[in-house]
């Protein structure tokens, strides 16, 4: 019942201290509509805005939050901007992992040092609620990260946001964290940003799983997970191996345009609860067989939940040497097959669900199939 391919216990030693994931931006067509969608089906609460009516004549931004969960959705008024450009190439998806560090100029000077590409140099931003410092480094594909210093700033998110409350009642589905964000790279570039997080922000490499471990009768992939040293920071990196049809990464990577942040996978204390509210919501998920159900007890022994219920909310389990894990995930949240959102809940274990992959991605084949991309 091990589900940890290889756990690689080497050393290493961050960079610079990273304290949690600050928020995800995304770059979109349509904030406002977008923003509205979060607030309804994922229960995400609007905490703040900006926009032409807080002075801001070419980007609008919603910021949403549950728990400590912080998206932020951005459109931009202007055609030739470079948000329009990135939607009108990407499609609706992840900009910018922002990381809350202690001290943001420190942090983008180690990490230039070590080799970092800039995305822009440390700035000052102000209001009436203090300051914040913002650096930022590229990443994989238009991917960058934003490092947060905001120990001076006692605002509601960011300088020249305003507090703005969701017009409709919203009910939280008990998210809680970010587990991970999961990232797909051309063929051959996995090891090369596996390398970039070690090299440059100190990372270590935590699991490795070949095209043995994931792999269908039509496709395959292969992905190495690092972490920081606190272990708040996970990004598992995927690339296709070769197999008889085309794999979900490749399918991502064509209609995404390129390397970007495949799924993010949200954390919550009750997923019977939280997936049964996601449905009603009308989030739309992955479906596996029935036949699933059928030993997978045997696999995973004993579990608190009872497994008709799992069953009946299509929701997977798996188990390592800590625990086990229970894990969904939904289709994706755009027209375009790129970014979708796993929900897990974890019950002592520390991996990501090899058990489940086989039937995950036979899953998604069936998706593919149906847009006629497999």
């Amino acid at each position: 019942m091990e589900t940890i391919t290889k756990t690689v216990s080497n050393q290493s030693t961050d960079t610079f201290p990273i304290n949690g994931t600050d928020f995800i931006e995304f770059y979109v067509g349509n904030a406002k509509q977008a923003a509205l969608y979060y607030q309804h089906c994922f229960g995400f609460e609007l905490v703040a805005y900006k926009g032409p009516e807080t002075g801001s004549r070419e980007i609008v931004s919603y910021v949403l939050q549950q728990d400590k969960i912080r998206l932020v959705l951005t459109s931009t008024l202007n055609p030739n901007h470079e948000i329009a450009k990135h939607v009108a190439l990407h499609g609706d998806g992840v900009k910018v992992l922002a990381l809350w560090v202690d001290d943001a100029r420190d942090a983008y000077e180690k990490a230039m040092a070590k080799g970092a590409e800039s995305a822009f140099e440390p700035i000052e931003q102000s209001d009436e609620d203090g300051t914040v410092v913002l650096a930022a480094i590229k990443t994989y594909g238009d991917t960058i990260h934003t490092l947060v210093e905001r120990k001076n700033y006692h605002g509601v998110f960011l300088p020249n946001f305003k507090a703005k409350k969701s017009e409709a009642p919203v009910n939280s589905i008990g998210l809680k964290y970010v587990d991970h964000c999961v990232g797909n790279v051309e063929l051959g570039d996995m090891n090369k940003w596996v390398k970039f997080y070690q090299e440059v922000l100190g990372f270590k490499l935590l699991i490795t799983f070949d095209d043995k471990d994931i792999s269908t009768k039509y496709t395959a992939l292969m992905s190495k997970v690092v972490s920081n040293g606190n272990g708040y920071i996970k990004f598992p990196i995927n690339e296709p191996a070769n197999g008889l049809k085309k794999s979900q990464i490749e399918e991502y990577i064509e209609f995404y345009r390129g390397a970007g942040v495949q799924h993010i996978a949200v954390a919550t204390d009750n997923i019977l609860e939280t997936v049964s509210k996601l449905r009603q919501n009308g989030v739309e998920f992955l479906y596996v067989p029935e036949n699933y159900y059928e030993d997978v007890l045997d696999r995973v022994g004993e579990i608190d939940e009872d497994i008709e219920d799992l069953k009946k909310l299509n929701i997977l389990i798996d188990r390592d040497d800590e625990g086990y894990l229970l894990q969904i995930f939904t289709k994706p949240v755009q027209d375009r097959p790129t970014v979708f959102y796993e929900i897990i809940q974890r019950k002592g274990a520390t991996s990501f669900g090899k058990g489940n992959f086989k039937a995950l991605f036979e899953a998604i084949e069936r998706e593919q199939a149906i847009r006629g991309t497999l």
